[in-house]
Formats: C-alpha cells, structure tokens, sequence
C-alpha cells in the first residue's frame, strides 16, 4: 500500500508531529510505502492563482477552473503543483494531518487543496462523490485539538466534532471519491499530562493497524439524489 500523509504543522517537537512520524513508523514497519509532505518544510505557499500554472489560455481574466482544465490538456501545471498531484494519484491511502485552527484546518493546507485538487484532473466531468478519480482509496483527517472532547460534543461549546469536520471529509475526501474513515481526534494533547499523551499514541497506532478494517463513514450514492440534489430516498 502507498500512504500519502500531508502534514500541516509548523513545529517539528509538537504533537501533530509525533503523530505523523508514528504513522510513518507504523506503516513502514509493516512494509508499506510512505510519503510525506510537510507543508511548513516545504514552504508551500497556500494562495492559489496565475503561479499555479506556466501558461494560461487567458492572460486577460483569471477563471480558476478555466486555467486548470487547459493545464490538463497541456501539461501546464507549475512543477510544485505537479509534484503534489503525482503523490495524491500515486497514494491508496491519504491522512491529513492538522491542528484545529479556528473551527477548521490551517490555511496552509486549505491551500494545498484549493492548488491540488484542480478541475478535470481531480474532479469534474461527472467524476465527483460515489464515481470520484478517488473511488477504491481510502482518507482519513488525524486532527488535534486545543480543548477536551467534552467541548465538540453535539451539545458541547464548539459543537460536533463530526459537523465541524464535515468540510474536510465530505468536502474534499469524499467529493472526489475516497471512502473516508471515520476522524482520529487527539483532544487537548497540550494539556494532557505524558501519560494521557502515551495513550493517544497509542491509540493512533492502533487505528492506523486497523486501516484496512475499518468501516468507513457511509454517505448516500448519488443515485440517491433527485435532479435538483435533493436527498430522493433513504
């Protein structure tokens, strides 16, 4: 199996980062292959534009999906952004790996999506949901937190976990066709004593073993929906 881990943390002795090198570990020591891109390390630049190609159809207005699909057709992708997709089509497994920042995932790798995930290569076409480039690959978000589950519980302050995280695994994983396992949440690590860390860790890794069997989150089929993308049945 090839694993892409994308890891969007700016500190190499956090959390997030014992978190991916545990995963690194993990898939390695069973004979897997992985790859990792360290976004802060690479200094991706998350803003996406003109750069992200080395050509454009029209030099006069800038239409994002209108750029990407002539990158397509003429292999016009900058080589960063090149780079990026090659590891994404190559992976069977994705993990994205973030702190949450602000009800969500951190800029930079919002702006790895916003740059990667480009029309008619990623998606578009009819290739989206059940019938995704993505399909027979699975996802998963590994997230931090800075406060205690309590707080994303349904009723808690923050709200749920699973509703905040909808954008990053019905948004992006399952959009373009992943099957997309549920969350793995470390609540509050930086507030945890070593030991409570000890044991997210270890719980990471016994997720991580258990990719392959885990059932993932169960969406509707597109066929499901009625022309108006209304939910038709059950």
């Amino acid at each position: 199996m090839k694993v892409f881990i994308v890891h969007a943390h700016p500190e190499p002795k956090s959390f997030n980062a014992a978190l991916t090198r545990l995963a690194v570990e993990t898939f390695e020591g069973r004979g897997h292959d992985v790859v990792v891109s360290d976004l802060y390390t690479m200094g991706w630049d998350p803003v996406s534009g003109p750069h992200n190609f080395t050509g454009r159809k029209d030099p006069a207005v800038y239409k994002q999906q209108v750029e990407e699909a002539h990158a397509v057709e003429t292999n016009g992708f900058a080589p960063e952004v090149q780079a990026e997709m090659e590891k994404l089509f190559a992976c069977d497994a994705l993990i994205f790996q973030f702190p949450m920042w602000w009800f969500s995932m951190p800029a930079i790798l919002k702006g790895w999506v916003d740059r990667v995930f480009a029309f008619q290569r990623v998606y578009g076409g009819g290739r989206w949901y059940d019938h995704g480039t993505m399909r027979g690959k699975r996802a998963m978000a590994s997230v931090t937190t800075g406060g205690p589950a309590t707080m994303y519980e349904e009723n808690g302050l923050a709200g749920d976990m699973n509703m905040l995280l909808a954008p990053v695994n019905q948004g992006v994983f399952r959009y373009v066709g992943f099957d997309v396992l549920p969350s793995f949440v470390a609540w509050a690590p930086a507030r945890a004593t070593e030991a409570d860390r000890a044991h997210m860790l270890a719980a990471y890794r016994e997720r991580l073993l258990a990719w392959d069997t885990t059932a993932p989150l169960v969406y509707p089929s597109l066929s499901a929906y009625d022309p108006s993308f209304r939910l038709a049945r059950p």
